[in-house]
């Protein structure tokens, strides 16, 4: 049988702004709207940051509140995954909104270079992040920009940190970190398999023209794929993505091209293990 693709959209991001392209969603009646379209066209996951009035990142958890609250209302059984992302804020700031308990937040457990910055993710503070997710029953999705990160997730894993089968998302084509290199990907691939089990769940972001790219060779793979103005404001060389939507729907092409079904919101709690995520007594 073959497995239902999860798409995730991620639909603002830190960095991208009007300017950029004017369907950036900032606002939360924006954010919301934006989310419900691609909810509509297929998308199953929502990543989410949040901004303030003049387009600059956010970790308020009140506006996670928010956005929260809506996307809940307008996208039924949609899967909410927050950012801890460490454009949006410093420390434990960052994780201010975990105890919102969305179903999913974002957890990268380990440093590297950004274009134009170090991206710091200290022991200490991933620790402490991953403790916070545990408490509110929260499932983490662990974004990968290198290896020592796939490798450091099994680590915490075995020491009862991360306390369910990891989720890991490779990231490729962020400047200055992990290119959008096949070798790479699918030597990635092999290593969640080998320290997870060939049952575990992956999935793949490609940033600005890698996005497709990875889109492509995770639907291939078997893997799942995250799609969204985030990571990519364009639809093609030439032309502005027109919305989150459209991204989406460019994913769920590909599922049709490689015979794989389109996750419903409750196929992909169950790949991902979300029934059965909760807090401990």
């Amino acid at each position: 049988m073959t497995t239902p693709c999860i798409i995730c959209v991620a639909i603002t991001g830190s960095l991208p702004r009007k300017e950029n392209n004017p369907a950036v969603p900032i606002t939360v009646s924006e954010q919301v709207e934006s989310t419900q379209e691609a909810f509509e066209a297929g998308a199953s996951i929502v990543h989410a940051h949040v901004r303030n009035d003049d387009e600059t990142p956010s970790s308020d958890p009140e506006k996670f509140a928010a956005l929260k609250e809506g996307v809940e209302k307008h996208c039924p059984g949609m899967i909410i995954q927050f950012s801890t992302g460490g454009r949006s804020g410093a420390g434990k700031t960052r994780g201010g909104m975990i105890s919102l308990r969305p179903e999913m937040a974002s957890l990268s457990v380990g440093s590297n270079n950004f274009p134009t910055r170090v991206y710091e993710n200290p022991p200490d503070l991933v620790d402490w992040l991953a403790s916070e997710m545990v408490a509110h029953g929260v499932k983490p999705e662990v974004e990968a920009f290198d290896l020592s990160h796939i490798l450091k997730a099994a680590e915490m894993h075995k020491a009862g940190k991360i306390t369910d089968t990891p989720y890991v998302q490779f990231v490729l084509g962020v400047k200055n970190a992990m290119p959008a290199d096949r070798h790479v990907f699918d030597f990635y691939v092999q290593t969640v398999k080998r320290l997870f089990g060939d049952g575990a769940q992956w999935c793949a972001a490609g940033i600005g023209a890698d996005q497709f790219t990875l889109n492509d060779w995770s639907v291939s793979a078997g893997g799942h794929a995250r799609t969204g103005l985030e990571d990519n404001i364009r639809i093609d060389k030439a032309n502005l993505a027109p919305s989150n939507a459209a991204l989406v729907r460019r994913v769920v092409d590909l599922c049709n091209r490689y015979e794989r079904p389109v996750a419903s919101c409750s196929e992909a709690r169950s790949l991902l293990g979300l029934e059965r995520y909760l807090p401990p007594d």
